[in-house]
């Protein structure tokens, strides 16, 4: 049965380098050609984790030589990212749908994603980005206004917030596209952070964690399935312990009991599955399947993965 599927990226399908993502994507782009030539429509989506932080430690170091460049806004920051990511990832998609004579256009749509600026996680920064600097940079950093948390014994780095998304700005464009027969590759990176303040859009000092984002753009574009990838076969419980159980599926009661008693990391698959609860519980009959890459399609066909719903 064909479907609308939300296909999260995760930063294992992009590499960490330029050189490294030129060649992923080659790869990760066969990969996603194989559902839509089973005729299922794919709206991809993807984090940025490790570019976003090249690009602000480039700016970052700039800004102390003698070019005085500006350290730039993380929403910036996450737009650089949205067009270099969607530029390698558009092209080798539309060179893999030309290989097997499917002509179908393959677009990057840059895309702004709503925040609440009295989200509870703009109190508290966590997520932390860029450089690492000695206690007394940091505290020159503080005393000029800037988050900063030590990191591991490793020294000190900025910290911006994580807010939740509550919107998507361009919804509209990526509902047109798709009805058009396109590929639409959006959102990337959790999408870029903004406030509204009437007509008027604020970029914040934030990321947005894309698997939240793709979630919620799986919800306003009436998707049947969000697929949210990642480095393992299926979610597990006690994982890595002698009683490791992986599991096939999972009900919305037992997936808010799980993470409720703390079975899900919450730096690793924790947030994956939150995710995943959050578009399985937006409207009756809507599923969430975690799994990897290269094991997608089995999982869409319902032979492997984890599913939420």
């Amino acid at each position: 049965m064909r479907k609308r599927i939300v296909l999260a990226l995760g930063g294992n399908a992009l590499g960490k380098t330029l050189t490294e993502q030129m060649a992923a994507v080659q790869t990760t782009s066969n990969a996603i050609v194989d559902l839509i030539a089973h005729g299922h429509q794919v709206v991809v989506t993807h984090g940025n984790g490790p570019q976003v932080g090249m690009i602000h430690v480039a700016f970052e170091a700039a800004s102390m030589t003698y070019a005085h460049s500006p350290i730039l806004p993380m929403s910036v920051c996450v737009a650089l990212s949205q067009g270099y990511i969607g530029y390698d990832l558009q092209n080798a998609l539309r060179e893999a749908l030309l290989n097997r004579g499917i002509q179908k256009p393959v677009a990057t749509l840059i895309t702004q994603v709503e925040v609440d600026e009295n989200d509870p996680a703009f109190d508290d920064p966590d997520k932390p980005i860029g450089s690492f600097f000695a206690k007394e940079e940091a505290d020159a950093m503080i005393a000029k206004g800037a988050h900063m948390r030590e990191d591991s014994g490793r020294g000190y780095r900025r910290v911006v917030a994580s807010p939740k998304p509550i919107d998507v700005i361009e919804k509209e464009t990526v509902r047109a596209m798709l009805d058009a027969g396109q590929v639409v590759i959006t959102v990337g990176g959790g999408g870029i952070p903004v406030i509204r303040h009437g007509n008027h859009l604020k970029g914040a000092s934030a990321v947005i964690d894309k698997d939240w984002a793709s979630a919620k753009l799986a919800e306003i574009i009436d998707a049947d399935l969000l697929v949210i990838l990642t480095g393992v076969e299926k979610v597990a419980i006690n994982f890595g312990k002698p009683d490791e159980k992986w599991l096939d599926r999972l009900s919305i009661e037992d997936a808010k009991r799980y993470l409720a008693e703390g079975y899900f990391a919450k730096g690793s698959m924790g947030p994956k599955v939150e995710a995943a609860l959050s578009f399985a519980e937006s409207r009756p009959g809507r599923k969430a399947l975690i799994t990897m890459l290269t094991k997608a399609r089995e999982g869409i066909e319902g032979k492997t993965g984890t599913v939420i719903g």
